[in-house]
């Protein structure tokens, strides 16, 4: 194997890093299987790895259906849990953490750093009578921590067929240019260049993607408006897979999309099985993107092989036992007898035509009253959304009855679930879906408009689903008759069953009220429950008191703490100083740190002017009783000196003056 090849005079590994992690070659050998055969960088996978990648880079050898063409191309992602890091806890989703109360500032631990790792494969299947088994296989990965599908996808389109034209220069020409590239700017548009052409491509906001880095982004603090409100910019993304194809993967399933909206919003498994790869992969990604601007803490596998090692844990699952939350998307038939437990599955997609399996998409939906064709170029047939008849309703039964394993022997689009909605299906929306015709051009076109109308749909129902929470999301700011040189108020204490009971009372509001049935509290006690809303609570929550800090910050600058003074007892002026001593040394601390911003001498000047002036008005006893700290002393005189924290280094904190002193 190939490990050190001769990259660009311009390659920036770092650059590259922020994008990618490497790019690999792939190729199927009858004797030995999938082998890597080169990696861009070299050595930047661990063995365990490199095996997980080469068996998920192709698709599934069950899956796989005659195909009479020379050559096949096909595009899909996946997304491996990365092993050293398995064994770190995930946060936790019990309500009664909830109960007890959450107002202190959250801060996320860097052991949980690049959980997972995301593959982006182009797959090539030639044809060649010259060659043993009459063809071959080879697949170019991208592989990366970040799930920028709007990136890779185009840019997989370029460089997989480059691959195969030219060889390794494409790696090297395509490593160079992504080096080159400005570090990430989430939730913008942005313009990558690419030789002589670019990438434009929107990547997903902060808020929904995990915390692998530690601390909160600045990106994500500079939207951070805490209640849930429908943002005015709809070219914005609001959640992952902003691009995912929800209309093509689901327009046999259109009425259960309120349905799959609330399995994952409360965390239920769920299994999806379609024929191949890309169509796997596109119907989970349109899942995860439903519940936009949730931050979605479900597991979900774009792509799921049962060389995954999770995959002996969940096989091993005895009957009774609880499935993990998570989102797997398949094309193995064998998982419908290994994964009996799942308690949701969805079929999807349109076989290949020359599958042995029947395509079913021909036939009305059955478990909803609109039906589509699929990819493969059949009659747009739109039915009633109330038509009924007894064929209908007798092949509804007959599919109940058999269950998942009917896919065995025949392919429809379905859903096995015993789940019942809450959440009703909008007809208006999908009345206002547009017939695409029978031009691929023409449905390639429709299909963006009628995404765009479920997305913002969804994207609607959610945030008016969240804006409850609202209250409690929301950074305080001082009024003009409160002093800001004392500490903030703390963010309302989150209580569920507090909650629950006053959400009871006053409804879920205008927009839900006429979208769920009467039974609409149950889902949000679910909610509470289920593996999303602790993460999601606690990252708003953090953002919030954040804000609320900032906030503060700006308004201790922009006051007059000699406006205050007059109308403060003495217990007020002392409890000034205490709150003014507190600022002034978290700035000198995040200084020392590193962690200062621009203003942040600017700032220390000023708190320790305000410091001064409130030590001035205070009886002498007290201040003599203050002097006895030299820390104290420290802060309070001295022109130009500096001030030392214990066990840190010192920093100038700027010239205040010390005749309050004398």
């Amino acid at each position: 194997m190939n490990r050190s090849p001769s990259l660009s005079s311009k390659f920036d590994p770092q650059s590259l890093r922020q994008w990618v992690l490497a790019f690999c070659i792939i190729r199927f050998d009858l004797e030995q299987g999938q082998l890597i055969e080169d990696s861009y960088p070299p050595n930047c996978l661990t063995l365990d790895e490199e095996l997980q990648i080469a068996f998920n880079s192709f698709p599934d050898s069950v899956s796989q259906h005659t195909n009479r063409s020379t050559i096949h191309d096909c595009i899909f992602f996946f997304r491996l849990r990365r092993r050293p890091n398995s064994s770190n806890s995930s946060n936790s989703s019990n309500v009664g953490n909830v109960g007890n109360g959450v107002s202190s500032p959250i801060r996320t631990s860097r052991s949980n750093a690049n959980k997972y790792l995301y593959g982006y494969v182009f797959n090539r299947q030639r044809q060649d009578e010259r060659l043993k088994r009459g063809g071959e296989q080879k697949s170019v990965v991208i592989l990366s921590y970040n799930p920028y599908s709007s990136v890779f996808k185009p840019l997989l389109q370029i460089l997989g067929p480059l691959y195969f034209d030219i060889g390794k220069r494409a790696f090297e020409h395509v490593a160079s240019c992504v080096s080159m590239w400005p570090a990430p700017v989430l939730g913008k548009s942005v313009e990558l260049p690419l030789g002589n052409a670019s990438l434009k491509v929107s990547l997903p906001p902060a808020h929904c993607l995990q915390l692998d880095g530690g601390l909160l982004s600045d990106d994500e603090l500079v939207v951070s408006s805490m209640a849930p409100i429908l943002p005015n910019n709809q070219s914005v993304p609001q959640g992952l897979f902003h691009d995912a194809d929800v209309f093509g993967s689901f327009r046999g399933l259109l009425l259960e999309l309120w349905l799959l909206w609330e399995l994952l919003l409360i965390g239920e498994p769920i299994l999806i099985i379609a024929p191949t790869p890309p169509q796997c992969c596109e119907a989970v990604a349109s899942v995860v993107s439903l519940v936009a601007p949730l931050l979605c803490s479900v597991d979900f596998r774009p792509y799921f092989t049962i060389h995954d090692p999770d995959f002996a844990q969940l096989n091993s699952l005895h009957e009774g036992e609880h499935f993990p939350p998570m989102v797997l998307g398949v094309t193995n038939l064998f998982f419908l007898k290994a994964l009996r437990s799942i308690p949701h599955v969805v079929s999807v997609g349109s076989p290949s035509p020359n599958s042995s399996r029947l395509p079913f998409s021909a036939r009305p939906s059955l478990t909803g009253g609109r039906s589509f064709g699929g990819v493969d170029g059949l009659r747009f047939q739109q039915l009633s959304l109330k038509r009924f008849s007894p064929t209908n309703l007798l092949n509804a039964v007959k599919l109940r009855r058999d269950g998942p394993l009917s896919l065995m022997t025949e392919h429809k689009e379905a859903i096995w679930t015993s789940y019942s909605a809450i959440t009703k299906p909008d007809t208006s929306i999908l009345n206002r879906l547009v017939d695409a015709g029978l031009s691929p051009r023409v449905e390639e076109s429709m299909s963006v408009v009628n995404n765009e109308i479920l997305r913002r749909h969804f994207l609607e129902l959610t945030t008016n689903f969240l804006a409850p929470f609202g209250p409690y999301l929301r950074p305080s700011t001082p009024s003009e008759v409160t002093s800001p040189f004392v500490d903030p108020p703390p963010l309302p204490p989150f209580n569920a069953d507090e909650f629950l009971e006053s959400l009871s009372g006053r409804g879920p509001g205008k927009f839900l009220s006429k979208r769920m049935k009467a039974n609409w509290l149950d889902l949000y006690r679910r909610f509470l429950k289920g593996h999303n809303f602790m993460p999601w609570f606690q990252r708003r929550r953090a953002i919030a008191e954040q804000d609320q800090h900032r906030l503060w910050r700006q308004a201790r600058m922009k006051t007059d703490i000699h406006q205050f003074l007059s109308r403060m007892s003495e217990l007020e002026i002392v409890d000034s100083f205490n709150a003014i001593e507190r600022h002034l040394l978290g700035e000198i601390q995040s200084q020392q740190l590193g962690k200062g911003t621009a203003d942040s001498t600017a700032v220390c000047q000023k708190l320790k002017g305000d410091l001064q002036a409130v030590f001035t008005v205070l009886p002498k006893d007290m201040q003599e009783l203050l002097l006895f700290n030299p820390q104290r002393v420290s802060l309070l005189q001295g022109s130009l000196e500096l001030t030392k924290l214990p066990g840190r280094p010192s920093v100038q904190v700027g010239a205040v003056s010390s005749s309050s002193l004398r």
